[in-house]
């Protein structure tokens, strides 16, 4: 399959599973809505994805909501449960089993990205034809967006959830030959303070999960600011 396959890794969103930094200040039931948001918004990403999709959901309990939540994805479908592991020994996994389905392109997000738009999965699709990997990088030295045309190497060292990942996952793929495209830079949600990045990415986004998102976040962010005043 030449066509890039796009691959949400995500969690079923619960009380306290997740955003445990959120939760630290919101609290388990508003961090839910926050991560039902975020989902929200990488489903609409999904639905308008060029191609096919692979959902990668926490565990092989949450297959069935994995196939009730595409449901509206017009683009062929596969449900592929993330095996046990860090998140590198995850992503390896999942690589390893969308490959052998045949899918050669891939292209891997999580659900706290919603400042992706159509422009960067264009520019992503299409440095795809000439690097073997190509990244978008987060302000925080993560990273948003992992895409390749060939198998990664070994992720499962990375210093996942820290400042030095995006670093070191470009050093492990250049380590072992492969050529590396870096695109633009992106924004998660992780903490707080991150929700007033949010308000500024999103007020002309026109989307309809991406103006749902905003309003929960100016609601959120003033709520807090009544509860420090």
């Amino acid at each position: 399959m030449t066509e890039p396959t796009l691959i949400l890794v995500c969690k079923k969103p619960a009380p306290g599973i997740g955003k445990q930094r959120l939760a630290a200040n919101l609290g388990n039931e508003m961090t839910q809505k926050v991560a039902e948001a975020l989902l929200a918004c990488a489903l609409e990403d999904a639905c308008n994805w060029p191609g096919p999709v692979a959902i990668a959901p926490a565990s092989m309990a949450d297959i069935e909501w994995a196939r009730a939540f595409s449901a509206p994805i017009p683009s062929p479908v596969v449900v592929v449960p993330q095996v046990a592991g860090n998140l590198g020994q995850r992503l390896n996994a999942l690589d390893q089993i969308v490959r052998a389905q045949g899918m050669k392109q891939l292209v891997f997000i999580g659900s706290d990205s919603p400042g992706l738009d159509t422009a960067d999965y264009a520019a992503v699709r299409a440095a795809l034809q000439h690097a073997d990997i190509v990244l978008i990088p987060a302000l925080d030295g993560g990273v948003v967006l992992m895409a390749s045309r060939c198998a990664w190497p070994d992720l499962s060292a990375l210093p996942w959830s820290s400042d030095q990942l995006g670093a070191a996952l470009i050093d492990a793929c250049r380590s072992a030959k492969q050529s590396v495209k870096i695109l633009g830079q992106g924004t998660d949600v992780d903490e707080i303070g991150d929700f007033v990045k949010l308000v500024n990415l999103l007020k002309h986004d026109q989307r309809p999960a991406r103006r749902a998102l905003l309003e929960l976040t100016k609601n959120i962010l003033s709520t807090l600011k009544i509860a420090n005043a």
